[in-house]
């Protein structure tokens, strides 16, 4: 439990859950309006891309299904889930689990916005959590239900990746929405797969996107900071 976690009253968090609606509270969260500066990240994506692993509407879906399925998408979501118990514990795991100093810097950057962002304008005692575990512990204490928010981050984590993509290949708006349309099985079974698992199931089969994150910290020509 946080400092700013055992401070909170049962007044403040009664406050908080009034009138809460999960599914409006999530899509603000995860949309790109907030502000937590998710355009800037490609996760890896921009080396892919460059090095033409990544070409075109099929070879992006691929490597978005690894993604969630083998990759940090499910370890994400697996972190989230953790969060609600334990935040403390999630956090080091999902620090300890970056696989390179700019998966880090994405984790830490955005989960600080996103603290920032939550403690200014709805009063949420958060600070200093990587990304995912700070999605969970904010919804733990909104008491939102935790399958839901792990759809929804994951969906809200493929979006932005195929927004980067359309920044960095000729991938029109409509092919860009079949992508999203082809993922979202795969991103429902995914997020189920992890219901139940803990820390003690992290692992990670994505190697061609951790790679990608280590080599984009010396690709000389860039756009995005990860």
């Amino acid at each position: 439990m946080t400092m700013g976690m055992a401070l909170m009253t049962t007044a403040t968090v009664t406050r908080i859950r009034m009138n809460t609606d999960p599914i409006l509270v999530l899509a603000q969260w995860l949309s790109p309006g907030f502000p937590i500066g998710a355009f800037a990240y490609s996760h890896g994506l921009e080396t892919a891309v460059a090095d033409g692993q990544v070409r075109d509407a099929g070879s992006l879906a691929c490597w978005l299904t690894d993604l969630v399925e083998e990759g940090s998408g499910r370890t994400d979501a697996i972190l989230l889930r953790a969060a609600f118990d334990d935040p403390a514990v999630a956090d080091a795991h999902a620090r300890a689990f970056a696989a390179s100093a700019e998966r880090l810097a994405e984790l830490d950057l955005q989960g600080r916005a996103f603290c920032d962002t939550l403690r200014s304008s709805e009063g949420v005692p958060l600070e200093g959590l990587t990304y995912p575990v700070a999605v969970g512990q904010a919804a733990s204490i909104m008491g939102l239900p935790v399958d839901v928010t792990v759809s929804m981050f994951m969906q809200a984590f493929v979006a932005n990746l195929v927004s980067v993509a359309q920044r960095l290949m000729p991938l029109g708006q409509t092919e860009a929405q079949g992508v999203l349309n082809q993922l979202r099985r795969v991103i429902a079974a995914a997020a189920s797969a992890t219901e139940g698992a803990g820390l003690d199931d992290l692992h990670s089969s994505a190697w061609m996107s951790d790679i990608a994150a280590m080599r984009h910290e010396i690709l000389s020509t860039r756009i995005f900071r990860t």
